[in-house]
């Protein structure tokens, strides 16, 4: 089901920062596709579907009342999805355990990021992780697909800090 992940990037590289609690619903779809697809590769595209969904809403249930606590977490597995996917794509393919590195040292430096810098961490991170997620499904080989990455990555970024830089009261703005 790689259009499920392709729309839930797409969310997530033009609204992130803006709608947390769906950045976090995002996030968790994503990554409990990949897990549950990983971990139950015989079931049903279904099956494997609604748990994702589930998980992602969760995500998005429990953020709209622990947000700290949620944007760590999520920052966590946003920086880890990223880093984990750049580290499969950078390095020659075979030791998963360079994978799973890749994911804490990046869930880490996701969590820390986003628990110090609330809003520009979660445009990074939203970006990131939707300009990833969209990537990682498209059609594409080599080159192509890092230029699509860094394309959304940008655009991400750009709408988000525009939509930002419009939520501020205009004496912040002016600083």
């Amino acid at each position: 089901m790689q259009w499920t992940n392709v729309l839930a990037g797409a969310v997530l590289v033009l609204f992130g920062r803006r709608l947390f609690w769906l950045f976090v619903g995002c996030i968790g779809f994503i990554v409990g596709f990949d897990a549950v697809s990983a971990l139950f590769s015989g079931q049903s595209q279904w099956l494997i579907l609604l748990i994702a969904i589930g998980v992602g809403l969760l995500g998005a249930l429990v953020s709209m009342f622990l947000e700290r606590v949620v944007v760590g977490i999520a920052g966590f597995f946003a920086g880890g999805y990223f880093l984990s996917n750049a580290a499969a794509a950078a390095l020659p393919a075979g030791d998963p355990g360079i994978q799973w590195i890749a994911y804490a040292i990046g869930g880490i430096l996701g969590a820390i990021l986003t628990t110090a810098l609330l809003d520009p961490a979660l445009i990074i991170l939203s970006s990131l992780a939707g300009a990833t997620a969209i990537a990682q499904n498209m059609p594409l080989k080599g080159p192509d697909r890092g230029i699509l990455f860094v394309a959304l990555l940008i655009l991400g970024i750009i709408v988000q800090a525009m939509q930002y830089q419009t939520k501020l009261p205009k004496a912040k703005r002016a600083q």
